[in-house]
């Protein structure tokens, strides 16, 4: 087995892991960067609404704290909220704006434009076109890939976190304490198991959406970071907060996508089949209101009516502010003959932002040594129980600068015990393939229905009855054999969906986008 050894290795290359790559490099240390595919496949590259860039005085800038809190049903971390306010327009300054010069929309002066989402009071939102995440993403990556020091390893899936008690050659460590020292990936594009050992190791896999059969993320978001995480004894913490985005496009044989909130921020609003407004006597702010709170609205619609989907209504703007605003959203939907300058999107609710993750500080440490989670795999209660529009980009880039300037520091000052790790043994028997995604789906399909919008115990109880015995069959698959992309995303899968129906059922109270109704008698 072939052995790495690096200052840091970054698993997942978003907008978190990417950010800090850069960050890192910059103070000196080495980084191995870990891509399923290619530099852009990642949650943050399908964002499309914005980045918040709230530049008023301190003053002034309670009313972001207070949006975030008040989306949150009051329940954000007060410090993770204090450090985004504050630090964030900083980092969006010195990263995006003035060393990768992104792209966002300018007036005819060449001053920055702003747009309202969802759960804010004002307009404070930058933003590139209707496709501010592959803006984003796409400088910073190809920043990355010629950055001194980094090195993007592009097909490395991660299979197992390194600790001192379980994986070193040395038998003495394992009364070390619990301390992370890189991790056991596979090289998809050869098949080969290499360890790569590190200082720092930081979780930044992305969210867990791809775990419900509807979804807003990229394929392959099954919460690996959280998964691998709880493998060796991390703290999860929020889990059952899993956000739902009230607007994915709807219509019958035609993939989900996501339909961005900017949408309703700049005049649309929704209404259902008759063409009513359902959401204005629901919400002081109509179809502006926080997202759980439309899409619970937008199920029980649905429920009460019996229909497939609602509708976002644009004939509040004029069809060339359409199609130059939000090119990329009109130019999909029309290629499912749907032509948004002139008939509404029909819209449903899709899972979309995992609240909770990975406990971490605000330093993106987490309980096991040497070991952080940075953007949606780490929690700091930033969120709590339900997340505010265009604050994940903000938090990526935030999380990655503070995270990376602690991690400098360490390198500097500690040393690290990085020993030779266990060789990995794997089987050679092929999986079936038709299993695995039989099994996925199932899981899909279970948290879809028994864990979705809206929740019950009974729902619960059946979801981790399902679970819990396909856990047992995947892990038995999984030991006999050869290990693949596929076989290590259903692993993941399984026990996170397992972490999340246990979240929600130690949770009985409804808040944020966690919803518990009474079970039906």
């Amino acid at each position: 087995m072939k052995t790495l050894r690096t200052d840091c290795l970054v698993i997942g290359a978003g907008l978190a892991g990417s950010a800090y790559a850069l960050q890192a490099a910059k103070r000196g240390l080495t980084v191995e960067l870990l891509s399923l595919a290619e530099p852009l496949a990642a949650n943050s590259d399908w964002a499309q609404g914005g980045i918040i860039y709230d530049t008023t005085t301190a003053t002034d800038a309670g009313s972001l704290a207070q949006d975030i809190q008040e989306a949150s049903d009051h329940t954000s971390n007060p410090a993770a909220v204090a450090q985004l306010v504050n630090e964030g327009p900083t980092a969006v300054k010195e990263l995006l704006l003035d060393e990768l010069h992104v792209a966002f929309d300018r007036d005819a002066a060449g001053e920055l434009e702003f747009t309202r989402e969802g759960g804010h009071s004002e307009k404070r939102i930058i933003f590139a076109k209707d496709a501010t995440g592959h803006a984003i993403l796409d400088r910073v990556a190809q920043r990355v890939d010629t950055t001194p020091r980094i090195t993007r390893r592009q097909g490395w899936v991660a299979i197992d976190l390194l600790t001192l008690s379980h994986n070193s050659a040395d038998t003495a460590d394992k009364y070390e304490p619990l301390t992370c020292f890189g991790a056991y990936v596979l090289d998809t594009t050869t098949g080969e198991t290499v360890a790569i050992v590190a200082k720092k190791t930081i979780l930044a896999t992305g969210g867990l959406g791809q775990i419900f059969l509807h979804s807003t993320n990229q394929p392959g978001s099954v919460g690996h970071g959280v998964a691998m995480a709880y493998r060796v004894g991390a703290r999860l913490i929020d889990l059952e907060y899993v956000q739902f985005h009230p607007t994915v496009f709807a219509k019958k044989n035609a993939p989900r996508f996501l339909v961005t909130e900017a949408l309703r921020g700049e005049g649309g609003v929704l209404i259902n089949a008759k063409g009513e407004r359902f959401m204005d006597g629901l919400h002081p702010r109509g179809s502006l209101a926080p997202r759980d709170i439309v899409a619970r609205a937008i199920k029980q619609e649905l429920a009460a009516s019996g229909e497939a989907c609602v509708f976002l209504d644009l004939s509040a703007m004029k069809p060339e502010f359409i199609r130059e605003r939000f090119p990329t959203i009109y130019e999909r939907c029309l290629s499912h003959r749907v032509d948004i300058s002139r008939e509404p999107i029909p819209v449903v609710p899709a899972a979309h932002f995992a609240c909770g993750g990975v406990h971490a500080d605000l330093h993106g440490r987490t309980n096991i040594r040497h070991l952080n989670a940075v953007g949606e795999t780490g929690c700091t209660g930033l969120h709590g129980a339900n997340r505010l529009a265009s604050t994940s980009l903000l938090e990526c880039l935030t999380s990655a600068k503070f995270t990376a300037l602690a991690d400098a520091d360490d390198v500097a000052r500690l040393s690290f015990n990085l020993p030779e790790p266990r060789a990995w043994e794997s089987p050679t028997r092929e999986a079936d393939p038709v299993l695995v995604r039989q099994d996925i789906q199932q899981i899909q399909t279970t948290m879809w229905n028994y864990a979705g919008v809206v929740r019950s115990p009974k729902r619960l109880t059946r979801a981790r009855r399902i679970l819990l015995e396909l856990r047992e069959e995947i892990q038995s698959f999984y030991r006999g054999c050869r290990l693949t992309r596929d076989l290590i995303e259903l692993r993941n899968a399984v026990q996170t969906a397992l972490l999340v129906v246990h979240a929600a059922t130690l949770n009985p109270r409804s808040k944020g986008c966690h919803s518990i109704a009474p079970d039906a008698d």
